[in-house]
C-alpha cells in the first residue's frame, strides 16, 4: 500500500498537480480521524456531510475553551491586561486569515457570523448604495440561497434586474454564457467558486475578467472552496470573497468577508451600534476605521480564536496534501456510485471534476427515505434541496441526496455508504 506523503507545492490550486498528487494518496489509511474527537469516539460513523458543516479537531476545541478559561474579556473595550490580550488574539487571527487567502492587509478582513452574513453585507451595503433601475446583477442558477436571496431583495429594492447564467447539463458554464450574460448593464457579478450541489469549480478568473471588462464588481462565494483548495484572492482577481469558518474545521458562528480596501471604505455599514463608531452626537455618528466599521457589537472572540486554530491545523497538514486526499476520495466516491445501476449522479460525468461533493438520487426512492435508512447504518449524508431550490427546478428534481468528503474521510466511509445504498434498494425492491 502506498504511504501517504505529499511534498507541498506553491501557488494556486492546479488540476494537473492535484491529479498527480492524488495518485500517491492512500485512502485506506487515515492518520487524521484521531484528531477529531467526534470521529475518534464514534468509529462506526461514516460522516459524509462536511459540505454542510465539518468536524472540529481537538486543537480547535481546545483553543476556543482556552479563550474562555484564560482570556475571557471583551476585545477592544478594556484597557486592562485581559482585554488587551484578547484584542491581540483577535488581531493575530485577522493576520492569519489574510495570509490564508493572500489578502494585502488584515484590515481588509471583516469577521461576520458566516458566509451568509458576509454576502448579505455586500448586497445591502454595496448593492444598496450603487444599484439603480436598469442595472443588472449577474449570478448563476447554481447559487446557494445565501448568494441568491440577498441579490433578489436588493434588486427588488433598487429596481435593478437579476440575471442568471446557466450551465450545461454537467454543470459547466460556457464562455458564450459568461460573455452573453455579463453585459454592459452589469454592475455586480456574484458567483460561487464551487457549487455546493454539483461540485463543479466555476471559472472564477474568467468570470472576473469579464465582469471587470464591463465595469462590474466581482464577488466570490467561497464557502465550498476555502475548505478544500488554495484560495488566492489576488490570483482570482475578485473584489470581495466570503466564506464560513464552520465548513473548514472552526466553530459555528464565525465567518469572513474580505473586500478591497477602497470598496470597504465607501460602503456604508450594514449593522450599527456599539464598537463600530468613532464618535456619536445626538444628531450623527462617525464610523470607526476598517475593519471595525463593519463589526458592530461584541464579536465571537472565542470563535475567532477557534478559526485561527483551524487555519493553523490546515497549514500544519498542507492544503496541497488535503486537496490531493479529498480529490482521491471524491473520485473514488463518484466511481463507486456510478457502478450502482439504480443511482443517478448529478453534475460532471468525469469523477475527477467533482470537488468534495457528489449529488445523486436512488431511482424511485425519496432522498429523505434514503438518508433515514442510511442513518440506521451509521452513514451521515444530506438529503433535500441543499438551499439551492432554483437549481433543483432547473435540474428537474425536488431534492437530491448529497455525499461530501473532507480529508478525515477514508475508503471505509465510502464503502459503508455504498453498502448502505444497497440495503436501501433492497428495502424497497427486495432482491429485484
Amino acid at each position: 500500500m502506498t504511504t501517504e506523503f505529499v511534498t507541498p507545492t506553491t501557488g494556486a490550486s492546479n488540476t494537473s498537480t492535484r491529479d498527480m498528487l492524488s495518485k500517491v494518496i492512500d485512502i485506506e489509511g487515515n492518520p487524521y480521524k484521531r484528531d477529531f474527537p467526534l470521529l475518534a469516539n464514534n468509529p462506526q460513523i461514516s460522516f459524509l456531510d462536511s459540505a454542510a458543516t465539518a468536524q472540529r479537531p481537538k486543537s480547535v476545541l481546545d483553543a476556543q475553551r482556552d479563550f474562555y478559561e484564560r482570556l475571557n474579556s471583551n476585545p477592544l473595550r478594556g484597557l486592562y491586561k485581559l482585554s488587551v490580550e484578547a484584542t491581540a488574539a483577535v488581531d493575530e487571527v485577522r493576520e492569519k486569515v489574510a495570509k490564508f487567502i493572500n489578502a494585502d492587509s488584515p484590515d481588509d478582513i471583516v469577521f461576520t457570523r458566516n458566509a451568509t452574513e458576509s454576502l448579505n453585507l455586500m448586497a445591502k451595503s454595496l448593492g444598496g448604495s450603487i444599484l439603480k433601475p436598469g442595472d443588472e446583477v449577474v449570478i448563476t442558477i447554481m447559487e446557494h440561497h445565501s448568494n441568491l436571496i440577498p441579490w433578489q431583495q436588493v434588486c427588488r429594492q433598487t429596481g435593478a434586474k437579476l440575471v442568471y447564467m446557466y450551465p450545461d447539463k454537467e454543470g459547466f458554464l460556457s464562455d458564450e454564457e459568461i460573455e452573453t450574460k455579463i453585459g454592459p448593464k452589469a454592475k455586480i457579478v456574484s458567483v460561487a467558486q464551487v457549487s455546493n450541489v454539483l461540485g463543479v469549480e466555476n471559472p472564477v478568473k474568467k468570470i472576473g475578467e469579464r465582469a471587470h471588462q464591463q465595469g462590474a464588481y466581482f464577488i466570490v462565494d467561497g464557502a465550498q472552496s476555502a475548505p478544500h483548495m488554495h484560495v488566492d484572492v489576488k490570483d482570482i482577481g475578485c473584489d470581495a470573497f466570503a466564506f464560513s469558518g464552520h465548513k473548514m474545521f472552526s466553530p459555528m458562528g464565525i465567518g469572513v468577508l474580505w473586500a478591497r480596501k477602497n470598496i470597504l471604505e465607501k460602503m456604508p455599514p450594514m449593522l450599527t451600534g456599539g464598537e463600530m463608531i468613532e464618535s456619536v452626537t445626538e444628531d450623527d455618528a462617525v464610523w470607526a476605521e476598517l475593519p471595525h466599521k463593519f463589526e458592530a457589537g461584541t464579536q465571537d472572540a472565542a470563535g475567532i480564536v477557534g478559526l485561527g486554530a483551524a487555519v493553523d491545523y490546515i497549514n500544519s497538514i498542507g492544503m496541497d496534501r488535503m486537496e490531493a486526499r479529498e480529490h482521491a476520495l471524491v473520485k473514488y466516491l463518484a466511481e463507486q456510485l456510478s457502478q450502482l445501476d439504480f443511482v443517478r449522479i448529478f453534475g460532471p460525468k468525469d469523477p475527477a471534476q467533482h470537488t468534495a461533493v457528489v449529488a445523486f438520487n436512488v431511482c424511485g426512492i425519496h432522498p429523505h427515505d434514503v438518508a433515514s435508512i442510511l442513518d440506521a447504518s451509521d452513514v451521515c449524508i444530506r438529503a433535500g434541496h441543499h438551499c439551492a431550490m432554483p437549481l433543483m427546478t432547473w435540474m428537474g428534481v425536488h431534492s437530491t441526496c448529497r455525499a461530501s468528503v473532507a480529508m478525515y474521510n477514508d475508503k471505509k466511509d465510502i464503502d459503508q455508504l455504498i453498502s448502505g445504498l444497497k440495503k436501501v434498494w433492497a428495502v424497497f425492491n427486495g432482491d429485484k
